[in-house]
């Protein structure tokens, strides 16, 4: 009988930040297709009894557990092992050997790996000889090349080199070991194919899609208290670096422009675990941290911008896609809008320059109409095109499970 093995490094409860969203869905659609086994990590005890709640009725086995080796940690055994951090911070022996139980016994007939971090976990092909998909959602060694490159401390430059040049190789291996390797966009499928050696008709995008019955603006969900004045929002896991990038430059040098023009401006950054570079731009005018909140979709519906001003972006911003879906007007930099089908001008607006970026949002401020005309199309194109039952549909096939 077939049966799955679904490998998260987060578990996949609740979808409430980017890389959950997708593995859920992905779960769902898996469910549809075998019994699936999950073998996950979580953060913390409270994250494992959440989603040991929710995903035990779900699964045929269920193993979660806590990772708890620390940044330095995984950095200094990474060194002493040679092998990327961002890998070693995501081993656990108690996870390996229930894999390892559930492979030997031959419960499990086909594998699906989410994020790169779990390919450790995948036997070779001697152990295992079934269906691998690995889906890396990003090209994380790209992401790291780029840190690298930003960075001005020379042992932090020099450390994101090692994990990009680590990672590159890595996720080749990792890419030969698999049957097909999936990624959020095709930008990022083909960069890496040029990266890598193999075989292009083994790379393949499978796009993020977004829950449209959910994000809805007529939906059921609590409304915040009416705000004096015009208000910004920016959403997101509030202790990732591009985050905070996109947050700080935000706050200092967008923020004030339009200031000058709405001088009660409200620029709101909601999501959970705000650093202390976060929390410290609360004391600058107009800007309010959230923290993490119950449900992002009150803070959309009010917002009367939302903003997405990521400098360094991997894949589709699942951001994006739920506040187009909110029929918010947005204005996103090109990083944060790439690989996401819709129009700029249309759906949403592109700025990549703080003046840009600030003159966007006046404008969409001067006009209402036109704002909420925006919203209405971005809306629609969100329902037409990214249904995440369609998005997740090749899965079956790359499992060979099409019928």
């Amino acid at each position: 009988m077939t049966q799955i093995l679904f490998l998260a490094h987060r578990a996949p409860w609740p979808p409430d930040r980017g890389d959950r969203i997708r593995s859920w869905h992905m779960f769902e659609a898996l469910t549809k297709l075998a019994p699936v086994h999950v073998a996950a990590l979580c953060d913390n005890q409270a994250d494992a009894d959440i989603a040991h709640a929710k995903l035990a009725p779900l699964t045929a086995s269920l193993c979660l557990e806590i990772r708890r080796r620390s940044r330095p940690a995984a950095l200094l055994q990474s060194l002493v092992r040679r092998e990327p951090a961002s890998v070693t911070a995501f081993g656990h022996p108690g996870l390996a050997r229930h894999i390892s139980g559930l492979i030997n016994h031959g419960h499990i007939t086909h594998i699906v790996g989410f994020s790169g971090q779990m390919g450790q976990y995948i036997p070779p092909r001697d152990r295992f000889s079934g269906p691998v998909v690995m889906d890396f959602v990003d090209v994380d060694s790209a992401k790291f090349a780029a840190y690298a490159e930003g960075e001005a401390n020379p042992l932090s430059r020099r450390l994101y080199a090692r994990e990009a040049r680590m990672l590159a190789a890595y996720e080749g291996r990792l890419a030969d070991r698999a049957d097909a390797s999936l990624f959020v966009s095709a930008a990022e499928a083909a960069l890496f194919a040029q990266r890598s050696a193999l075989n292009p008709a083994r790379i393949h995008a499978m796009e993020n899609g977004i829950d449209t019955v959910k994000f809805d603006p007529a939906g059921g969900f609590a409304t915040l208290a009416k705000r004096k004045g015009r208000l910004f929002v920016f959403t997101g896991q509030m202790d990732y670096r591009p985050n905070i990038e996109a947050v700080t430059w935000f706050a200092n040098d967008i923020l004030p422009i339009v200031r000058a023009s709405y001088p009660a401006s409200i620029f709101a950054i909601v999501g959970r675990a705000p650093r202390q570079e976060v929390l410290a731009l609360a004391a600058l005018p107009g800007v309010e941290v959230t923290g993490e909140v119950p449900d992002v979709r009150p803070w959309l519906a009010a917002a009367d911008v939302v903003v997405a001003p990521l400098l360094l972006a991997r894949g589709v911003q699942n951001k994006v896609l739920e506040a187009l879906a909110m029929a918010r007007p947005v204005v996103a930099s090109g990083a944060a809008a790439e690989g996401i089908d819709a129009a700029p001008g249309t759906h949403f607006v592109t700025a990549n320059h703080s003046g840009e970026f600030a003159s966007a949002i006046v404008k969409l401020l001067a006009n209402p109409a036109a704002a909420a005309a925006m919203g209405l199309a971005a809306r629609q194109r969100m329902i037409d095109r990214y249904g995440w039952e369609a998005r997740l549909a090749p899965l079956a096939q790359h499992l060979g499970l099409a019928s």
